[in-house]
């Protein structure tokens, strides 16, 4: 076993397909670090390769919030004890190693060019990196999740069921036409 993983992601919100990515790292690893990225509005910027990430529909839920989802994601697993979460802004890669050990394995699930590119600015930083190919085909698409939350529609069964009544009180708070 390596001793740190890490998986990157915004988690907006979290689904299943990130929890089968967390439970592949820590058949592999004694501790992961799920590292959010785009932690605020001020970390956000346009890419070539996923020209969404970057705008305020794509990231409805802040860092706390999502921080939350996936503390209760993490708990319904029963990893608490082996999981950290920290922010994490791609855009500062010189602080990186303030939130993730350089010593931490990042695991990548590539679907696209994105996340083949974000696997090369790890592995540029010094990290060492686990590319895992990922079906296109078998994606899940958060930004189809987010559909579902704003249409009110049959969303529960797409999100982890621990994350089901945080979800519900927090678009009872602020509901997803008015998060953009």
């Amino acid at each position: 076993m390596t001793g740190l993983g890490c998986v990157t992601g915004r988690f907006q919100p979290v689904h299943e397909q990130h929890l089968e990515l967390f439970g592949i790292v820590l058949q592999r690893c004694d501790h992961l670090v799920v590292a959010v990225t785009n932690p605020d509005s001020g970390a956000r910027h346009e890419e070539t390769t996923s020209t969404h990430r970057h705008t305020a529909s794509a990231n409805p839920f802040t860092y706390y919030e999502r921080a939350r989802l996936l503390g209760a994601a993490v708990a319904g697993a029963g990893w608490v004890p082996r999981v950290t979460i920290v922010p994490f802004d791609l855009t500062r890669p010189r602080l990186w190693p303030e939130y993730v050990p350089l010593r931490a394995r990042h695991f990548v699930r590539a679907y696209s060019d994105w996340e083949r590119q974000k696997a090369g600015w790890f592995a540029d930083a010094g990290y060492p990196v686990t590319v895992l190919d990922g079906d296109p085909a078998a994606k899940v698409s958060a930004t189809g999740i987010r559909r579902l939350l704003a249409a009110g529609d049959a969303w529960h069964d797409a999100v982890p069921a621990a994350t089901v009544p945080l979800l519900d009180e927090l678009l009872a708070e602020t509901p997803m036409e008015r998060r953009a």
